[in-house]
């Protein structure tokens, strides 16, 4: 399906069967009942492909992809990127890369890790004032290092859902936020909705030509984004928006108990939404990436998409990394 704005045209196969494939000077794209479309690669038109899970794409599209320098995305159902389709020649993320090195020692970092902390709790703040909870102390000070903005990150955090939690029915409402591997529905809620954010932030950071696992504020390890985590932080206060209003109408009937792998071959009993119930919360939350928010793109126009401002805001980091802005202050929607 293909999507067009002002600057380009993104080219997304999400429809099962969908085909795109390659005939004299174009692509072309065919849908699942055999209606084409062709787009010449002379007009440079295309900014970005998505290939989504059960859809089919010839070699030699994905060559001209790649020739042509396309953003291409290959992407699961739940839009997870697992794949990046990268011309060998392109050189064009070499010097963000090296300045996002550069800024874990040079003061950058710290200074991004700021903002980040500053973003996230003003957006908790603005989910507490709307539901008449009591707002957080923003004061971050001349902090400097890392391990100090995780601390108190991490102590706002923990006033932060110690109230919010108490928005949800009693009877499915948990004691404490709990991440990676929750026994109970609600943080397990959570969790998914963290993870739709996540996924659509690395796509952002990757098209930004960003390194989604070197990051200012989360720690490095193998294996984590922790750009990805940096990022994503500045908007979970929106997908916390939505899973309040969702979670007041959820029952104990809409949940689901599952045996799985709790650690290294070692089971265990957590509960889970029900797969009605979680593709309708899937559903729901892609939807807010698509809702406009009042905050002019950079060029033109002065509303845009959630989705687009991710996108923008990504680039507009690479920006201040690679010192073309004097500053990086996330824009944050309001509510």
């Amino acid at each position: 399906m293909p999507f067009r704005n002002s600057k380009s045209l993104k080219l997304e196969l999400s429809e099962y069967g969908s085909y795109l494939g390659r005939d004299a000077g174009c692509f072309e794209l065919r849908n699942k009942n055999g209606k084409v479309k062709r787009y010449p690669h002379f007009e440079k038109e295309i900014g970005e492909c998505v290939l989504v899970s059960g859809s089919y794409v010839s070699v030699d599209a994905l060559i001209d992809l790649a020739l042509w320098n396309i953003d291409t995305y290959i992407m699961t159902k739940h839009n997870r990127v697992v794949a990046f389709l990268k011309n060998l020649e392109d050189d064009s993320h070499v010097k963000t890369r090296v300045s996002q090195y550069q800024a874990l020692d040079n003061g950058k970092g710290i200074t991004i890790a700021k903002q980040i902390v500053k973003a996230k709790i003003e957006g908790q703040n603005r989910i507490l004032r709307k539901y008449d909870l009591k707002a957080i102390d923003r004061y971050i000070g001349d902090v400097k290092s890392r391990r100090s903005l995780l601390s108190i990150e991490s102590r706002h955090a923990r006033l932060y859902f110690s109230q919010i939690f108490k928005l949800f029915p009693e009877n499915i409402r948990p004691e404490k936020r709990t991440g990676y591997k929750a026994y109970d529905g609600i943080n397990n809620v959570f969790n998914f909705g963290y993870y739709v954010l996540k996924c659509r932030i690395h796509k952002a950071l990757l098209k930004a030509k960003l390194e989604p696992y070197l990051g200012f504020l989360h720690s490095l390890q193998h294996g984590k984004p922790s750009l990805v985590c940096d990022l994503q932080d500045v908007y979970r206060y929106l997908i916390d928006d939505y899973l309040i209003e969702r979670g007041k109408k959820l029952r104990k009937k809409d949940f689901v108990v599952v045996t799985d792998f709790m650690m290294k071959l070692k089971m265990g009993k957590r509960i889970h939404l029900c797969k009605f119930e979680t593709d309708s919360l899937a559903d729901g939350l892609n939807g807010v990436f698509n809702r406009e928010v009042e905050i002019p793109r950079i060029r033109h126009g002065k509303k845009q998409t959630l989705d687009t401002l991710i996108n923008e805001e990504a680039l507009l980091l690479a920006k201040f990394l690679r010192q073309e802005k004097k500053e990086w202050i996330p824009r944050l929607p309001q509510l």
